[in-house]
């Protein structure tokens, strides 16, 4: 019944705006007060899309914590029955003929799960706005299949560096993805993105490919700290990127910028080739500023690299480790699946050892 739970929540999305509206109507008849209007439709777009079950591991994590701080905000735990009820006629109204007693009782049922995931996570992700609206305000394809969004929130977001922001937008409604900032927090609240498109990711594929500036986005609440510095430690740094996980490890390197630590940090930057090194003045401008930073490229295809920068980024990074270094890697998945077992074999303290988290469910 799977299928024919996405298939009726597709066909109830081709009406995305009208069935926000009465979906917003059902609750608000019942519950009045609670669920503002103006976040109706972003609200019934995750919760659908949770309950369908049509998302990765990361996917539903991130719809998790997108609806858990919702419920918390708008005080929607005790209401959860109303609201399962709301969405099940919302898509018995937009699925027609696909509508057949079997598919109503799935459809009670996956809410119920949806309902019972959400509380669990709500009582973790703490409080505060659910999402914020954010305006595209730069749009640069720094590579093929790679662009860097600068985006603008209507209000101010506040993060670490290092940490990761659910991110969804318009043009996929419901389906939320999670993207590190690039960036420490800007006075102007600016965050900026890298995005690199993958076969399968609809949501990546628009982000590089069909948005652009004045598009708005939504950015869920900024989590994990996994690549965070602790703030108590002086240790210096090494730091491991491949591809688009450069993004977390750059915003470390401004953090240390903007600190009197004292640090030196080593930044090994993963590529294919020459070609594939997509933030290079970035990271040129932040190589001519501090003479405490070193930056190492590392190429894994590139016959033409000079002997020190010829392989994947890992293994030329423990060319550059020293003793007492705190170890930060981010990359493709590929890249960090076996990445711990490798440094602990290179004598790196696992204490010492700092990967991305996996936001799973």
């Amino acid at each position: 019944m799977t299928a024919g739970l996405a298939a009726s929540w597709a066909a109830t999305m081709r009406y995305a705006r009208a069935a926000a509206e009465h979906f917003w109507c059902a609750v608000e008849e019942r519950c009045p007060g609670l669920l503002p209007e103006r976040e109706a439709s972003v609200f019934l777009a995750a919760l659908g899309r949770l309950a369908s079950g049509g998302d990765d591991a990361a996917g539903r994590a991130a719809l998790l914590t997108v609806l858990g701080r919702a419920y918390r905000r708008y005080r929607l735990l005790p209401h959860q029955p109303t609201i399962g009820d709301g969405l099940t006629a919302i898509v018995a109204r937009y699925s027609g003929a696909q509508w057949t007693p079997e598919l109503a009782a799935a459809w009670k049922r996956a809410c119920w799960r949806a309902s019972a995931a959400v509380a669990r996570c709500a009582e973790r992700v703490g409080d505060g706005p659910a999402w914020w609206p954010a305006q595209v305000i730069g749009h640069d394809r720094a590579a093929d299949g790679i662009a860097i969004l600068t985006v603008r929130p209507w209000r101010r977001l506040h993060f670490r560096p290092g940490q990761a922001v659910p991110v969804t937008t318009e043009r996929w409604p419901g389906r939320w993805r999670w993207y590190s900032p690039a960036n420490v927090p800007r006075p102007d609240g600016t965050l900026e993105f890298h995005v690199r498109a993958v076969a399968a990711g609809t949501v990546s594929r628009a982000l590089v490919d069909a948005v652009r500036p004045g598009d708005q986005l939504w950015l869920g609440p900024p989590c994990g700290t996994s690549l965070t510095l602790d703030p108590a430690s002086r240790a210096d740094l090494l730091l491991v990127a491949g591809g688009t996980g450069l993004a977390p490890l750059r915003a470390l390197v401004e953090q240390v910028a903007g600190s009197r630590a004292g640090r030196r940090v080593t930044l090994v930057v993963g590529a294919r080739t020459f070609t594939d090194v997509y933030d290079s003045i970035s990271l040129d401008k932040l190589q001519c500023a501090h003479d405490w930073l070193t930056i190492v490229p590392a190429f894994s295809h590139d016959v033409a690299a000079e002997p020190g920068e010829r392989g994947d980024a890992l293994t030329v990074a423990l060319d550059y480790h020293r003793p007492g270094q705190e170890v930060y890697l981010c990359g493709p998945p590929a890249m960090v699946a076996g990445s711990r077992l490798r440094l602990l074999a290179a004598g790196i303290p696992a204490e010492r050892i700092h990967l991305p988290e996996e936001f799973a469910s």
